[in-house]
């Protein structure tokens, strides 16, 4: 039976902690995490938490609990990571654009590395040689993804070193003796369509047989997750079975077999999530109805920057009468959550939950407007833990310095 928070549980948290509120349900987690490990039961596959999702530190400790390792896009979310009790070879940082210094810190840590430029990997070479393992991300040029904001792998993203430059790869890779570990693919995010991880590995395929020392595949994340109704999900199991027949039939011809990696992130923490506003105010006009809640995008950037669909629902009046609302926030910027949205009959001090808000909701928030970021609630073993205070004042003035 799938893991949800009931409507009273979630009105009940509201109650107590008040509201903008983000609940996090960690037995969601737990599930996700155990269907990821189901399906790739047969096979050699290690699983990387991506937790640019979502950093709370009692996030990171329960994913550690359940076995996984954590895939890391800053020398900060390494630093996380290391304080939250993952040791440095479960610990992956993958590098995007960033000046050298911050892989040597990484290097220095003792983490695995994934370098994504040839500047980077030639100023690894020059200073670690062949010393220190180390991986490189390519850009299979492959377009996949639920938008272009969310694709990573087209020949026009910034991600990754172009497979069309292979020679250059290989000449550096040469001439200073590198340990190349891994080879590293990542092709986008809200990925359905499971041929689009089978393409990737046929990329790699034709370029394993250069690298003698290859330890695994890292075939990234993007798996989709369910926002509407009736939404399907990636079909972990689909892909388990295709990686693995992929493998079967491309043996690794340097004779080492390949263990593979995934670094699903959204997959594990975005349906755990919920973001309970209340309604302040019910404005109407000749073109819908508003309901304008205690929230904005300074709290849930996804429907703005990824035009991302969330179910919304109303706690308080679960059983009222249909009618449709323009759910918006109360910054002062255009911050429509969902326009023209059937919920049960909203009133002012109703409580709405979005749903699928545990991945990039509160890790992507800000204090736009000079508003308070909200409390973190995790649910865990039938109690709710409070596992970060809402902002005070004195938040918005922290390392502020008065000069005048």
């Amino acid at each position: 039976m799938s893991q949800s928070l009931s409507l009273q549980q979630l009105k009940e948290a509201a109650e107590q902690f008040g509201t903008p509120l983000y609940v996090y349900h960690a037995e969601k987690i737990t599930e996700q995490y155990q269907k990821l490990q189901t399906a790739f039961s047969k096979s050699d596959v290690q699983i990387f938490y991506a937790c640019k999702a979502l950093t709370n530190i009692n996030i990171l400790q329960h994913v550690r609990s359940l076995g996984s390792n954590i895939d890391c896009s800053s020398i900060n979310e390494v630093k996380l990571s290391l304080h939250a009790g993952f040791t440095p070879e479960r610990i992956l940082y993958t590098s995007n654009g960033i000046a050298f210094e911050e892989i040597e810190e990484a290097k220095d840590l003792g983490v695995h590395i994934n370098i994504d430029s040839l500047s980077n990997l030639e100023k690894f070479g020059k200073k670690f040689g062949h010393s220190y393992p180390v991986g490189i991300r390519l850009r299979p040029n492959i377009l996949a993804g639920g938008n272009l904001k969310i694709s990573t792998g087209h020949d026009k993203s910034k991600f990754g070193i172009p497979v069309d430059q292979i020679e250059k790869i290989i000449a550096l890779v040469t001439k200073y003796n590198l340990f190349i570990k891994d080879l590293h693919i990542h092709t986008g995010s809200e990925i359905k369509d499971v041929e689009v991880f089978v393409k990737g590995i046929e990329v790699l395929f034709d370029i394993i047989p250069r690298f003698q020392e290859l330890e695994f595949i890292d075939l990234g994340g993007g798996f989709k997750v369910p926002y509407k109704d009736g939404d399907a999900e990636t079909d972990i199991e689909l892909l388990a079975a295709k990686v693995k027949e992929a493998f079967d039939k491309r043996p690794n011809p340097n004779g080492k077999s390949l263990q593979v990696w995934f670094e699903p992130g959204k997959f594990l923490v975005s349906e755990c999530g919920y973001l309970i506003t209340q309604v302040n105010v019910l404005k109407e006009s000749t073109a819908t109805v508003f309901a304008g809640v205690n929230s904005g995008f300074n709290h849930l950037i996804r429907p703005m920057f990824y035009d991302s669909y969330h179910r919304i629902k109303n706690i308080s009046n679960p059983d009222g009468e249909e009618k449709k609302y323009s759910v918006v926030g109360n910054i002062c910027e255009t911050d429509t959550f969902a326009w023209d949205r059937k919920l049960n009959e909203v009133r002012e001090g109703d409580y709405l939950v979005f749903y699928n808000a545990g991945a990039y909701g509160f890790e992507m928030s800000s204090n736009f407007n000079s508003r308070f970021k909200p409390a973190e609630i995790l649910f865990k073993n039938g109690k709710m833990h409070l596992i970060r205070r809402r902002d005070t004042f004195d938040d918005l003035l922290k390392n502020q310095i008065e000069v005048l």
